[in-house]
């Protein structure tokens, strides 16, 4: 009987636009990618992603977080603001200049989280 490998990775869960991403080390990723007969080099210059069905990238990151964040009624200062990071590393984020780390990653999830939650939880206003 063969037994099975119970290892674990490293790994954070967030989810972005309704979809759910793992971020993991890339020793990990590297790894991975080998079991699966992948290339773990980095993507290509221009944003594509080398494997089909695997674009997280830069510019799809980017698109994600602006329609999300436009979704929550947030300008980039406010949305900034909620989630603790300076406008100007907002913007970076969402023109595909600049990859956030988990960690901002995650600042900007929970302030859109909370910002969403707050314009369901507002009265509509009524039809005259």
């Amino acid at each position: 009987m063969a037994t099975r490998d119970t290892r674990t990775f490293d790994h954070r869960r967030v989810e972005l636009d309704g979809i759910r991403y793992v971020i993991l080390r890339e020793s990990a990723f590297e790894v991975l990618c080998r079991r699966a007969g992948l290339d773990a080099d980095d993507p290509p210059i221009d944003g594509t992603s080398s494997v089909p069905g695997f674009g997280l990238d830069r510019a799809s990151l980017a698109e994600k977080l602006v329609r999300r964040r436009r979704a929550a009624g947030l300008s980039q200062a406010e949305l900034a603001r909620r989630a603790g990071i300076r406008a100007e590393t907002l913007n970076r984020i969402e023109r595909g200049r600049s990859t956030p780390d988990f960690a901002t990653v995650r600042k900007l999830v929970v302030a859109m989280g909370v910002a969403e939650r707050e314009s369901l939880a507002l009265p509509k206003p009524k039809d005259r």
